[in-house]
């Protein structure tokens, strides 16, 4: 007989505790491979694809696209063949993103409806017929692997002892007869644990949750008796939330929930502006001969450098110069601690919000590692497949706003580092060049620096530095 196991959101690092669902990729009846990519999820820190780390038939899914779960709540169930033993001989042990066997996972087919233990509109009885909601009570007393697997998301909810689907509510999910009617009472901010459903075993149907709205949004007029559904007694802060929802269509407003990617860029954001006493110093380079020993390098033969390498590599030259920007501040020791290692943010804007990417060691890399660092870092933030390890541990920041048109910025610091360098877009523009008016490619330059960690003389010496390579590459020579 077929097991049915039980996949769990898991713990997707860096302190994740919460991840919204964007997009399944499998379906209730599909066969999955042993890691096999099942749904993609949005953390605060990136889009990731979780793989299963068991083979066999989704017999359920939890939560619609859109739903937020924590760490540890239940994703899937899977009926996987032979003896249930629900140890690593059964799948690949793989309970981490970007973890599993290597294995290549096999095509994903659909199981013919003549052939599924398991539907999504509940358990099958041992003929292949759809089973009853006395059948699926019956049956999860004798503890069957189908009806315990189909029982999370359908009518199934019945425990051992035969307890009903709304006895066991405030353990499990809510059972609802489709996702619609769960999107239903989601998008107009219901809380479905409030409802007693009118159908089989308590199960919510869709005129429950029409019902409950009307009463929501119309509490003058008291609530009659309704043999739909019987509405618990809501918490007094519900009704207004549920009006205010229903009276905003009409409004002219668009309210965009800050959460995932966005949500989180909205808290360090805010974070470095109440922790850090930030302040900004600029210049403006003439940045001609940088721009032709890029163009001399790439002439040359073999891969061709990025002008962000370049930029790159001056700027960890002058961090190597100027530690103290390559520090963080520990508030709770009131010290300053400086690091001997640089891993440097680039700022990439995406669709899904602004992300900073981070390139390992960057100090230790020529312009040549540092332009195929940038390209594997910048294609994955477009395609959405940047890894929490991918987003995390920077030290300083490179800031290449001049892609949007700019000149200048003076950006909010990448918390909890000490400083951001930015750069703006280089143009032709009339310059004083060996005593003469000549046009030139120029360049301006920004440091925004935590004020805690040095002082205007330090953080200016390191943007003069800055300049003084872009102006001259061969005064990084020095340094190589």
């Amino acid at each position: 007989m077929a097991q049915v196991l039980e996949f769990k959101l898991p713990d997707l690092g860096e302190g994740l505790t919460e991840a919204e669902i964007v997009r399944w990729l499998v379906q209730v009846g599909d066969v999955v491979a042993i890691d096999q990519p099942v749904v993609e999820v949005e953390t605060a820190k990136a889009m990731v694809e979780v793989p299963c780390p068991y083979g066999g038939v989704v017999t359920a899914r939890f939560g619609d696209e859109g739903t937020e779960l924590p760490v540890g709540a239940p994703l899937l169930t899977v009926a996987v063949g032979g003896p249930a033993v629900a140890d690593e001989d059964t799948g690949s042990g793989n309970v981490l993103v970007g973890y599993g066997t290597g294995a290549a996972p096999a095509r994903r087919r659909r199981v013919r409806p003549a052939d599924r233990p398991v539907s999504s509109a509940g358990p099958l009885t041992s003929a292949g017929q759809p089973a009853s909601a006395g059948a699926v009570a019956s049956a999860g007393r004798l503890a069957s692997a189908e009806a315990v697997a189909a029982g999370r998301e359908s009518v199934a909810g019945s425990s051992a002892t035969g307890s009903s689907v709304a006895g066991s509510l405030s353990d499990g999910p809510v059972p609802v007869i489709s996702p619609l009617v769960r999107r239903l009472a989601r998008e107009n901010g219901l809380d479905l644990r409030e409802l007693t459903g009118s159908g089989p075993d308590g199960l919510i149907l869709r005129a429950d949750v029409e019902y409950a709205l009307k009463a929501a949004t119309a509490p003058q007029r008291p609530a009659e008796p309704s043999a739909a559904a019987h509405l618990r007694v809501p918490s007094t802060a519900a009704q207004p939330s549920l009006a205010a929802t229903a009276a905003t269509p009409g409004s002219g407003e668009t309210r965009v929930p800050l959460k995932g990617i966005r949500g989180a860029v909205a808290d360090k954001l805010s974070r470095s502006r109440r922790e850090i006493p930030d302040a900004t110093c600029w210049v403006d380079a003439d940045a001609t001969e940088l721009m032709r020993a890029r163009a001399a390098m790439n002439a040359a033969g073999g891969p061709k450098i990025s002008l962000i390498a370049l930029l790159a590599r001056i700027c960890t030259a002058a961090l190597a110069r100027y530690p103290e920007l390559n520090s963080t501040v520990d508030l709770d020791a009131r010290e300053i601690v400086r690091l001997d290692r640089v891993h440097l943010g680039f700022a990439a804007q995406t669709e899904r919000g602004l992300v900073v990417p981070v390139v390992r060691d960057a100090h230790a890399q020529d312009a040549e590692g540092l332009t195929e660092q940038f390209a594997r870092l910048t294609e994955a933030a477009r395609t959405g497949t940047l890894t929490p390890g991918d987003l995390t541990g920077g030290t300083f920041t490179l800031n290449n706003y001049g892609v949007f048109g700019v000149d200048g910025s003076t950006p909010i610091i990448n918390h909890p580092e000490a400083a951001m360098l930015g750069v703006g877009r280089i143009v032709p523009r009339p310059w004083v060049h060996e005593g003469e008016l000549a046009v030139r490619q120029v360049v301006q330059l920004s440091l925004t620096f935590d004020h805690r960690v040095c002082d205007g003389g330090t953080a200016g010496g390191f943007l003069r530095h800055v300049a003084d390579c872009v102006e001259q590459p061969a005064v990084l020579l020095r340094s190589l």
